[in-house]
Parts: C-alpha cells; structure tokens; sequence
C-alpha cells in the first residue's frame, strides 16, 4: 500500500459508523406491515433487507409483469413464512391491505403516482431514486409528505456508507483545504450496439400499464426488464440514473440546495441501438463559491482514471491542498498536493450480494418512522438531488443554459424551460398537482 496512512485509515473508519445515528431503544409489538410496489431485481433487494432486519412483515407485492412477481415471491419465501398477496394493480393493494410501510422500486416514470398514493393512503414510503421524472413531480410528492406527516426516505444508500461518511468528515475538516470545484463522472465502456426489432410483450406483462402516465410505446425487450433507463420516456438515461448519486454527494458537502445557472450538452456520437438517451453528456452546475462538472460516456471506458478494477466513477474534489477522489468499490482516497505528504485512504465497507449499504439505510427509515424524526435521505434531500440532475437533462434537450430560481423552483425567464418541468400524462393519469 504505496505511501497509505493506516493510522488515519482506522480512525476515519471508526468516524464513518460513529456518525451513524444510533438505534433507538423504542420498541413495537408488531413488525410494520409492509408491500413492496415493484419487485424487479432491486425492490428485491431493498425488501429483502428490510424482512432481514426483522421489523417488517411481508403482506403485498405488487408487480404489472407476474414473471417478476414470481422470481421475488420465491426468493421471499426463502427468507419469511409470510404470504404476501400479489397485486397488478397498485391502487387496490393500498385499498385492501394498507400497509404501513410502502417500498416504491418501480421505473422512474411510476415513482410519484406510486409515492403519493401510499402516503394518502397512510403509509411510510421508501422510494428508489431518482424520486421522479420530472421537477414537478418532485415537488408535489415533498408536498404530500408534508401535508399527510409520513416519513419518506430516499434510497441514494451513500449517505450512510462508511467510507463516504467518513470521507464528507474529511472533507468538511477542511483538510483538503478551499475547494473550488468538483468533477463527478460515470465511465463506463461499450460499443454502438444494435437494433432490436419491436415484438409482443411477453406473456403476463401488461404493457399498457407498464407505460402508465407515459406515452405509449411499442414493447422492446431492451426496455423491459432493467433497460427502461436508456430511453427518455420512462427515465433520464445516465444522468438521472447514476448522475443522482454523484450529485447529490456534492450537494452534502458544501450544503447547498441547489446551482444557479446550468449547461449541458451531449449526444449519441457511438450508440446505434434503440435507446434515444445520450451515450456521453457533460454538464456544469453554477453554485455559490464553486463549479460542479458532471460527465458520462457509455463507450470508450476511461482506464486513465480507473480507480477500481471493474469502474471509473464517483467525484472528485478538488481543493487548494490536494484532490479528493470519492469512489465506490474503492472507497475514497486524497491526494495531498504537497509531494511530501502521503496519500490517505479509506476503503469501502459494502454489504454483498450488490456491494451496497441498502441495510444501513433500512434501519435508518424504521428509526425515523419510530422516533418521528426525518431520517438521512428525506424526500426533500433527495428533490434537491434529483432536480439537479433532471436540470441538466433540461439544458441538454433545450441545447442552451438555464438560470434556476431554486427558491422558487422556476427557470427565469425562460417559458420553454418552465413548459419541460412537467409533463402531460396520458389517458386516465392525472398529474400529481403540488
């Protein structure tokens, strides 16, 4: 370990779980009766840690593709002798089981029509990021949490794993001195791909209910299960998948809610597939005292800046005494600009099967629910991250900047932008109203 500062290591990773909040001494007869609404490969995992963490009691899942419904409902069987009942339709689960907790893990398109139903309908929500598709829609679920007082957490898991809690200590210490600018990047290779030709939706998925809100579009296998990201109308391709994560890293550290003004441009320079999101973007964020970049590409993988084996990706930041790498599998490490000093570093602490910290964040939610107190990832934190990525994804298909009034969750003078932070729902869908 070249030049790496074990004393420093071992004392940053005691810090990371000491400023995990502490478990309280509250106690509830019964576990929360608890449904999950969208069961592919991630509402899996997020369920299965809560069945883990033994406050939760399995009473609905509810999926519009039984073959997903089947793959979870067997790996729940495995791990609970509870019976769930299977739902399509996420409307009368919440009429006819009112759960108490509610996971939302469905596509992006879905997360607000999904949220604010629960919250109405009385229960706690954990939603995927990011929480919606569009500003709007952000604001009007941050509003149902207020008016219906329910705890809603976020699922952006890096505010409570080790290493980047440990590393916002570092960085908040001022010991990576004045920082002037953060770069936040996604890396990832590949190659133009190919057309798949349109076909049926396979049997038990309802494909019109699948697009929901959303316009309806001819089925692809690309899209469904776990391709919808790539393609605009259910999601925000790289940015608002990844970007969210990184993003909101940034807005952590230097506790701002939002930029002032916003470029981005990109394009589709390699893929020839059927997604329409772009294959490489760059955006740059105008904040209060600093600049923040966000770059991705979908091909040519950057191994310069692999910091991992299997990825190139997380933020660095840069300040007037060295830069500040945050990562993922590789946890975070600092580059003193000093060539006296070591470089000190901190592994990660990820859970398996997902190298996630999913449980943390589990226990964080059911803290929250029992002391009543907003819990790390609060609905509203989690607005603000998505917003800043979502107004990127605006300048990008307005092809000009934007001035953000954040305050007041408008673009200034600018009605075009203003029209692209909501959208029209179709067919019997109405848009949440904030």
């Amino acid at each position: 370990m070249d030049r790496r500062t074990f004393i420093e290591k071992s004392a940053l990773a005691g810090a990371a779980f000491s400023s995990l909040p502490l478990l309280s001494a509250i106690s509830r007869a019964a576990p929360y009766r608890t449904a999950l609404i969208g069961t592919g490969w991630w509402g899996t995992n997020i369920l299965r840690c809560a069945l883990q963490s033994g406050e939760n009691k399995l009473v609905a899942l509810c999926d519009v593709d039984d073959n997903q419904l089947k793959v979870c409902a067997a790996e729940m069987a495995k791990l609970t002798p509870d019976k769930p009942k299977i739902y399509k339709d996420y409307r009368e689960l919440l009429a006819k089981e009112k759960p108490e907790v509610v996971i939302v893990a469905t596509p992006d398109h879905w997360h607000a029509l999904c949220c604010i139903a629960a919250i109405e309908s009385g229960a706690h929500v954990y939603v995927e990021k990011p929480i919606s598709h569009t500003i709007k829609e952000g604001r009007a679920m941050v509003n149902a949490t207020r008016k219906h007082g329910k705890i809603a957490q976020v699922g952006t898991h890096r505010r409570v794993s080790p290493h980047n809690v440990s590393g916002m200590e570092f960085l908040k210490s001022g010991k990576a001195g004045k920082i002037g600018m953060a770069r936040a990047f996604v890396h990832y290779g590949g190659g133009p791909g190919q057309k798949t030709p349109d076909s049926e939706p396979p049997q038990g998925l309802d494909w019109d209910f699948y697009c929901g809100p959303a316009q309806l579009m001819p089925y692809n296998k690309t899209m469904h299960p776990r391709g919808f990201r790539g393609y605009l109308n259910f999601a925000n391709g790289t940015l608002g998948d990844w970007g969210i994560h990184w993003l909101d890293q940034v807005l952590w550290w230097s506790e701002q809610k939002y930029p002032k003004k916003i470029y981005s441009t990109g394009g589709r320079a390699i893929r020839q597939d059927n997604t329409d999101a772009p294959d490489h973007q760059v955006a740059v964020y105008d904040f209060d005292g600093f600049t923040l970049e966000w770059e991705h590409r979908n091909f040519a993988a950057n191994n310069a800046e692999k910091t991992h084996p299997q990825q190139a990706v997380g933020v660095y930041f840069y300040g007037t005494e060295g830069t500040f790498h945050m990562g993922w599998l590789d946890g975070w490490t600092f580059y003193p600009t000093d060539p006296k000093k070591p470089v000190i570093h901190q592994d990660a602490q990820l859970n398996k099967p997902d190298d996630q910290n999913i449980k943390e964040l589990w226990a964080n939610f059911i803290e929250s629910i029992k002391t009543n107190k907003p819990p790390i990832s609060e609905i509203e934190i989690g607005q603000r991250s998505t917003n800043v990525a979502l107004l990127g994804m605006l300048s990008y298909k307005l092809g000009r900047s934007i001035v953000w009034d954040g305050e007041k969750e408008t673009i200034q003078g600018d009605a075009e932008a203003n029209n692209l932070l909501s959208r029209e729902y179709r067919g019997e869908w109405k848009y949440p109203q904030a």
